[in-house]
């Protein structure tokens, strides 16, 4: 049977793959010789919005499709570009693009390239974003969101069996994704999983504290970028959210101060930073605003970071870790990692450094 495209795109994070997520992959790959699923957010560090990693993921896709299927599907890793929709749009078409000559074998014929989706919200706005391929509508199934479904699993580590196998015999799962969740939560990563469900409980109880405001509010954070002879330096955050995991000195605004004045004290405060106030103040090169509404789970958090550039020198400032750090440290900018980076660090600093 000849099919409409040789290659259809699906392009979503899964966290987790359901059942409507399967219902698109099911058309795809019967109007497509191939499916190239990228799977986004990838690389990232585990949280309550990212609970699984690439490869997690695509074996829960994977779980749910026929031997034969199976090879029809391309799946890839896509990172996210928070902060940078062109450089994202880019990274697709450049994905997209060598995935097709690695597979497309029909020589002096152009292939017919499509993408597929359901427009759920403001989140798919991407399916606007390449006119040069074709297009496949996929109608909703059951209004099921991945963000209740996560909340479910996360809000009830005592009675998760209970949840899965609820969403299982409402087909919000499939039942090979439920068989997963159930190995993943009580077995093979349950120490993870408890480690989660510790953030959520963490995230709900903060969020009580300003429950009864008449309206949601918006928190002003402050980040320092300090940079020297090729190091950036971090500090290891000491508690929830992100317990564990690196990111810039930094924290919420004070009433009485400015903004500048709140990063230089957050940054004094947790590295203990060996370096006089005037030659920090006078180390400011620019600043820019980061207002992503999923930057952190804790609330609509806008922060502003300070790119601070110290003279290169062979010895770096002595750093310390103390207030919200558990340790503060130099890092080679080679170094930099985005599994390990707190929140949206990673891309604050690629933006800040000028990378994109």
């Amino acid at each position: 049977m000849n099919k409409k495209f040789d290659f259809l795109v699906f392009i979503g994070r899964f966290q987790p793959f359901h059942s409507g997520h399967l219902k698109v992959a099911q058309k795809a790959l019967q109007h497509a010789d191939q499916v190239i699923m990228l799977i986004g957010s990838a690389h990232q560090p585990r949280s309550l919005r990212n609970p699984w990693s690439f490869s997690e993921r695509d074996e829960m896709v994977r779980s749910c499709i026929s031997k034969d299927q199976n090879k029809q599907l391309i799946t890839a890793p896509l990172m996210d570009v928070t902060y940078n929709d062109e450089l994202w749009v880019k990274n697709v078409q450049s994905t997209i693009n060598g995935l097709i000559t690695a597979h497309f074998t029909t020589p002096h014929k152009h292939p017919r390239v499509g993408l597929i989706g359901h427009s759920k919200d403001h989140s798919s706005y991407y399916l606007n974003l390449f006119p040069q391929w074709g297009s496949v509508a996929v109608d909703d199934y059951k209004n099921i969101n991945a963000t209740p479904i996560r909340n479910e699993l996360l809000g009830h580590s005592d009675g998760v069996e209970d949840k899965i196998n609820q969403l299982a015999a409402k087909d919000y799962i499939p039942a090979a994704v439920s068989e997963y969740l159930l190995e993943f939560t009580l077995k093979t990563n349950k120490e993870v999983f408890d480690h989660l469900c510790d953030e959520f409980q963490f995230i709900q109880k903060y969020k009580k504290g300003w429950e009864v405001a008449p309206y949601q509010p918006t928190f002003v954070t402050v980040d320092a970028v300090v940079v020297q002879s090729g190091h950036i330096l971090l500090v290891e955050r000491k508690a929830s959210p992100g317990k564990g995991l690196f990111a810039l000195p930094g924290g919420f605004l004070d009433g009485s101060e400015k903004l500048k004045d709140a990063c230089i004290r957050e940054l004094r405060e947790e590295t203990k930073l060996k370096v006089p106030l005037p030659v920090l103040y006078g180390s400011i090169r620019h600043n820019d605003v980061f207002d992503d509404p999923y930057r952190s789970m804790r609330g609509r958090t806008i922060t502003h970071a300070f790119y601070i550039e110290l003279k290169p020198n062979q010895e770096l400032p002595k750093v310390k870790g103390a207030d919200d750090a558990k340790t503060a440290f130099w890092l080679p900018l080679s170094e930099l990692n985005p599994a390990e980076l707190f929140e949206d660090h990673y891309f604050i600093i690629q933006k800040m450094l000028g990378q994109y």
